[in-house]
Parts: C-alpha cells; structure tokens; sequence
C-alpha cells in the first residue's frame, strides 16, 4: 500500500495498525518521537498547524456524563470518566490532519483494561478521506513523554544524575524514558507512589531497562524532590480542590532543577510569582483553558501553568512572566537566564503532538509493508 493522496482515483483505501503493528512501525523509538515533538514545536511557534476551538488552540472536545439521570442506560460521572476527542492539522513535513478519540474510566482497570483505550484517525489534507486507522495508547504515551523529553534536552544540567518521580505509573515510564535519551547522565531515581505493587513495579521496569541505574522508593514528595535534578510529575490526583494537589515546597528544590509536571501540581504563590521560571509546552493553550475554564481554571485543569493563567487574570502575575518552549527553539529568548533558576515546566498535552508521531509511524509502516489494508469503498455511493 502506498500514500496515494494525490490520486484521482476515488476509491479510498486506509491503513488500519494495531497495538504490535505500532511496536513493529517503531512507536517506541523514544529520541525519533522526541526529535519529532522538536519540530512539532517549532511548526507551533510559526503558526503551522491548527487545532480546535475558536482560537484553534483547544485541547479537545469532551463529553462528560451527569452525577445522576432519569435514564438508566446513561453512564454515571466518576473519575476520568468522559469521552474526548481531540482534532488537529500539523504543517511542515508531517502535513497531516487527524484526531485522536478516546473513552476514559478509572473502573477500567478492574477488567484488566488500560484506564484509556485510544485511537487515532489519520486523514487526508483535503479530501477528509482516511489514511490511517491506529491503535494509539502506546503513541499517545511515547509522545506524553518526548514532550517532558524535550524540556529535558534544554533545561535539565548537562550532568544530572537524579531523577524523582511522584507517580510510578504509565507516563512516568515514558518521561523517564526521554530523561535517559536526553541525559544518559542519570544513575539514581527515586519514585514516590500511593501503592506497594505500582511502586515495585516501576522499579522493576528500570532495572530491566536501565542496568546499572539505582532505583529506590521514597515516602514523601519531598525525599523524591530533594537532590534530584530532574523531577517528573504525573499524578492522577482527584481535581476541583488544589489544596489537595500533590505539593511542592521551594525548600526542597534543588537549584537548577527542572519541575514537570503533565498532571496536578501545586506551589506556593510567592515562589511561582517572584522567582520560579514558568515554561509551558503552548501558552495558547494555556490561555484558551483560562477563557473556556474561568474562574478559577486550575481547579479543573490542575497544571501549574494553569494556576499562572489564573494570577494572571487576578492580576498578580503579568503574561510576560511566562515562557514558551517554542521561543527557546527558535532561539527568541535564552535557554537559561540565570545556571541556577528552577524551571517548572508545564505539559498540557496537544492533539498536534499525536498527528506528528502517528504520521512518522504511519510513514514507517507504509515503507515496512507493516499494518491490513482496508477498503472504505471502491465507488462512494453518494458522491
């Protein structure tokens, strides 16, 4: 099967890929996905790619479900209990418009599920018509964490050595996964978890992975905070409260330290305002939650930069106190201001991000001969 957009001809045939057609198309291949987040980036910074929403920067559309109904059929809200989906078009090599869809329950896991089952469409440019139907739990997971990976590349020292991680779960993996990439440096992670079992699992997963690499629990966040050059947050903390966020003491932080988080973080003001340095993966992003979201969009959306866009609003912070990723790429303002600032980089997650990696992939299996092809029709029948 090859790439045939620029044909006449009407029949439409798509590549569908499952879970082991993406390991075998190179999903994992964790420094191709942070390279291409890279250009991701720096297509964002120009304006080359589109998401949803008026300002075409929206995360996604969600569809959530009431706390009771009259019919009986209906789901019930409970913890990540929603259906989302999340469309976008990216520029540059990739070229490519798609959507990433997805249901989430938390009860998943009781079934021996993933808490979400994803799938990303690949379409054509100009006729809508589908190139690509994929499995997209591994991808959405590689790409969450090239993004940190990428922060990581810029902002991290030279010569980490240490890691913390507050969430022993799957984007944790792959967070630390791009630190490893991006800094072979590391030999000591601490990980701070709720259960026994996620605990000796991750560590587990970086003996088998990274030999030669100490790996240990700790009891509190801030024993995996203290020393670690790098820390990695993500949490599937409950939101609404963000006294109950996972919480960060600027004591604690070792200077020159990077703190990311894709998932509830808290800080104290006074720290966040006068001396830490936000970074954010998209601040229109940021932005458009505050519109969509306010007052108070932290309590919904529970990452720090999202508290950032909230003093702004209140009008304790200035928008000139937050950076863009983009901006350091593209060389528009310096790596670092000060060796021994504290970074607290925000990633909030973008559908452009599973376009650009499923493209690549896609890209990949179609040289390989990887993946069935489906015919959608050989005539459309409406046409």
């Amino acid at each position: 099967m090859t790439d045939s957009s620029a044909s006449t001809d009407p029949r439409v045939d798509l590549l569908y890929l499952n879970e082991q057609d993406m390991i075998k198309a190179g999903v994992k291949d964790m420094a191709g996905c942070i390279d291409a987040m890279e250009e991701m980036f720096k297509l964002l910074k120009v304006g080359d790619y589109r998401m949803g929403g008026k300002s075409g920067n929206s995360h996604g559309c969600m569809v959530m479900f009431p706390e009771s109904s009259p019919f009986p059929e209906m789901p019930l809200d409970g913890p990540d209990r929603r259906f989302m989906a999340m469309p976008a078009y990216l520029g540059g090599k990739f070229d490519m418009a798609g959507v990433k869809w997805y249901g989430s329950n938390v009860e998943n896991k009781k079934k021996g599920l993933p808490r979400s089952i994803l799938m990303l469409i690949l379409n054509d440019k100009d006729t809508g018509a589908p190139k690509a139907f994929m499995s997209a739990n591994v991808l959405s997971a590689y790409r969450t964490g090239a993004v940190p990976g990428v922060g990581f590349k810029y902002f991290a020292r030279e010569d980490a050595t240490t890691i913390g991680i507050i969430g022993p779960g799957v984007m944790s993996k792959t967070a630390l996964a791009a630190a490893m990439a991006v800094r072979p440096s590391i030999k000591t992670v601490k990980v701070k978890g709720r259960g026994q079992k996620s605990l000796n699992a991750f560590i587990d997963y970086v003996h088998q992975n990274y030999p030669g690499v100490e790996a240990y629990p700790v009891d509190s966040i801030e024993d995996a905070v203290r020393d670690s050059d790098i820390v990695s947050a993500s949490t599937s903390s409950p939101t609404g409260d963000p006294a109950l966020y996972p919480y960060v003491a600027e004591e604690w932080i070792k200077p020159g330290a990077i703190i990311e988080s894709t998932s509830a973080l808290r800080l104290d003001d006074d720290f966040i305002i006068n001396r830490a340095r936000t970074v954010t993966d998209n601040i229109q992003l940021y932005e458009t939650w505050e519109e969509e979201m306010k007052p108070q969009a932290y309590n919904t959306v529970p990452i720090p930069a999202v508290h950032v866009e909230d003093l702004i609003a209140e009008g304790k912070m200035t928008s000139g106190q937050i950076d863009d990723l983009g901006d350091v790429l593209l060389g528009n303002i310096p790596v670092h201001r000060d060796p021994d600032e504290v970074v607290v980089y925000s990633v909030g997650g973008m559908p452009i991000e599973d376009v650009a990696w499923g493209t690549i992939v896609y890209r990949n299996a179609l040289e390989k001969g990887i993946g069935t092809k489906l015919n959608l029709w050989e005539q459309p029948e409406l046409a």
